[in-house]
């Protein structure tokens, strides 16, 4: 089918056969397996993949103020791209661990990694050459395994990890317990428009901080799952939530009906139930992974399904991203990818702007 898909600044008109669903009359249009082999999940692998791949597993995608690209990976470390060169930055160079799970840059231009092995600062315009600072269980951290990491609109830099949440106070970072979830695993922090904060967990749902109070959003309440992912505010003011087990939530809470929750999952239009990460464009057209199934995007109350069949060589999906020239980054099992508006290009170490081997 024809579809108009807006990317950056441009109109593209996308020639794909993936499926529309329309959410208001259909259901289940993707058919599920009970059995998902790693050919499933990776899918095929182009031979360039493990001997020229910018990494084996992009978990995260982040453009800092100088234009530098930033690709974090599952066990590489950090991939940098300075516009002329690929480099790469691991724990023989200071980082605090080689597996990232966040990237963010503060307001002195300082860009900060959630790692397996805690948190690191790094400076790029450090005189000593001592680029990289390090945080651990010694300067606060709940625990050193920290999954997310966030730069509020304040300037505060928010962590979750593993066994709890916590701030940087410009010293050090300290616990803010959440109320019911004191040592929940925090996978996803962002902060809404009203300048509220939201904190995703792996086994209480959602809270919202407004500062002084935490609200509890549940599967009681009719969220879809209480072991969330990530965690999104789209420019319409909807909140969207990814789990592990029952698919995505999107959330309006001046909507009447189910409490202001649309649920999307197996049973009513996408392939499976766990999504990784979600994702707006510079046009307002969301974007979320499903493993073993791709990418979906919803766009106009339709989904629309990007696999194989047009050219995705990548079933687990981890990163989105799109740069400040509309370039549209995508990481996951089997290195990094960059869609152009009608195809998906492998992007190799010979650098992002090579379309393949």
């Amino acid at each position: 089918m024809k579809a108009l898909l807006i990317i950056g600044s441009s109109l593209v008109l996308c020639l794909y056969s993936a499926q529309a669903l329309d959410i208001k009359k259909q259901e289940g249009f993707i058919s599920k397996t009970d059995h998902q082999d790693d050919t499933l999940v990776y899918g095929p692998q182009p031979p360039c993949y493990y001997s020229n791949t910018v990494s084996e597993y992009v978990r995260r995608i982040f453009q800092d103020s100088r234009g530098f690209l930033w690709f974090g990976t599952n066990a590489d470390g950090l991939a940098l791209f300075d516009g002329y060169k690929l480099s790469y930055l691991n724990t023989r160079e200071g980082l605090s661990g080689s597996q990232i799970t966040g990237i963010v840059e503060d307001k002195q231009g300082k860009v900060w990694f959630s790692t397996n092995n805690g948190v690191s600062r790094f400076d790029l315009s450090a005189e000593s050459g001592r680029n990289f600072q390090n945080f651990g269980e010694k300067e606060g951290l709940c625990n050193k395994s920290t999954w997310s990491i966030f730069h509020d609109s304040k300037g505060t830099i928010w962590v979750g990890t593993v066994q709890g949440l916590c701030r940087f106070n410009g010293t050090n970072f300290e616990t803010v317990p959440i109320p019911n979830a004191e040592k929940s695993w925090i996978r996803s922090i962002t902060e809404d428009k009203k300048g509220n904060m939201w904190f995703a967990t792996a086994d209480k749902g959602a809270f919202k901080y407004d500062g002084k109070t935490f609200e509890q959003l549940s599967e009681k309440e009719g969220l879809c799952s209480n072991d969330l992912t990530c965690i999104l505010e789209d420019t319409q003011g909807n909140m969207w939530f990814g789990s592990m087990e029952h698919g995505v939530s999107k959330y309006n809470p001046l909507e009447k009906s189910k409490k202001g929750f649309t649920n999307f999952n197996s049973k009513n239009g996408i392939g499976g139930n766990e999504v990784w990460t979600i994702y707006e464009d510079q046009k307002g057209t969301i974007w979320f992974s499903c493993e073993g199934f791709g990418i979906y995007i919803y766009q106009n109350q339709k989904i629309y399904n990007f696999n194989e069949k047009q050219g995705l060589h990548m079933s687990a999906v981890q990163a989105f991203y799109q740069d400040r020239f509309g370039m549209f980054w995508i990481g996951g099992g089997g290195g990094l990818v960059r869609f152009t508006g009608d195809s998906f290009k492998i992007v190799t170490k010979d650098g992002p702007w090579d379309d393949g081997c």
